[in-house]
């Protein structure tokens, strides 16, 4: 069952004439709020994701942010390379008329040189029509090399740091879904320049749990610095429902129950919205035995990562296909 068949058998979906509105039966609710580790900030703990912005029509994608700030998220992620910059540019437009002022905006960059780091950036600010981002990060930390080449001299990290400088830029990040030995190198990199990221972002869910896992391996150390985690891949882009082993609200509710600043999750739909919203409203925090019980439905299907086809394959790389944004 998939995420849209779930929604079908489980809610009565509303109907949406307007950009804007209200979702939830329960929309009175407050979204939840954490802490985004060392920067003090309150970030609602789902996030929508900007990958699948591109998915809808435009017009769609804009009352999709919209609606979602509205209704007390405030968490955005975007990318310089989603959807060839359209997922940018309707972020963009759904940032106008004062919604900026309501948005926690965060995106992310592929340049690995400081001038392809720069142009980038640049390219971000102007699409999402704004003269700041809230929390920048490098995308795709999925090669051994991507740590040395970052901080090496005439590296990306000398444009984000003139960046945040400048006023650019008020955090920095990076991500990357490939392994939590990459990440764990980047981690180490940082503080061998006596540098510590605000955030780091990785799949984080019920099958990460059991292979290659970024939760036993990265998230202890995230934790330990204090370091904003951002959950990603909650249902590995509903590929994980395909193993028939979680739900869509226990995927989401897995990785809400993890010391996790935000859980991002794709939205490409006011009913998918509806989904997320709602689940940020009934979790409650699960124990040990709850817990268990999910691993153990899902510990089969986890074998080889065959759920994980990010860790598995090229299919999620875009800067392996593209080798150039790299710089």
């Amino acid at each position: 069952m998939d995420r849209r068949d779930f929604l079908k058998k489980t809610a009565a979906v509303g109907v949406f004439s307007t950009l804007t509105t209200r979702v939830s039966h329960a929309a009175e609710a407050p979204i939840p709020q954490r802490t985004l580790g060392r920067t003090g900030e309150k970030v609602s703990m789902v996030g929508i994701g900007g990958f699948h912005l591109g998915r809808p029509s435009e017009e769609e994608a804009i009352r999709i942010v919209r609606t979602a700030l509205d209704n007390g998220v405030n968490f955005l992620d975007n990318c310089w390379d989603y959807n060839g910059g359209v997922s940018e540019e309707r972020m963009g437009k759904a940032l106008r008329n004062g919604y900026r002022q309501k948005a926690f905006l965060m995106t992310k960059i592929d340049g690995r040189t400081k001038a392809s780091a720069t142009q980038q950036l640049e390219e971000s600010l102007r699409r999402l029509e704004t003269d700041h981002i809230d929390l920048l990060q490098f995308h795709e930390v999925i090669r051994d090399n991507d740590p040395e080449r970052i901080f090496a001299h005439g590296g990306g990290m000398e444009a984000v740091l003139e960046a945040k400088k400048q006023g650019k830029v008020r955090y920095l990040g990076f991500t990357g879904h490939k392994s939590p030995d990459i990440h764990y190198k980047m981690l180490e990199t940082a503080f061998a320049h006596n540098f510590t990221f605000d955030a780091v972002q990785m799949p984080l869910n019920v099958m990460d749990a059991h292979y290659d896992s970024f939760e036993k391996k990265v998230l202890p150390v995230l934790v330990k610095h204090n370091i904003g985690v951002l959950g990603m891949k909650p249902m590995g882009d509903a590929i994980i429902l395909k193993s028939k082993t979680a739900t869509p609200v226990e995927c989401l509710h897995y990785a809400m129950n993890l010391p996790t600043s935000v859980v991002i999750t794709g939205c490409d739909s006011i009913e998918i919205l509806r989904q997320a919203l709602d689940s940020a409203r009934s979790f409650k925090p699960m124990n040990k035995e709850e817990v268990g019980s999910l691993l153990a439905r899902t510990e089969s299907a986890s074998a080889n990562g065959r759920f994980e086809q990010y860790k598995t394959t090229h299919q999620f790389d875009g800067t392996y296909h593209n080798p150039q944004w790299l710089g």
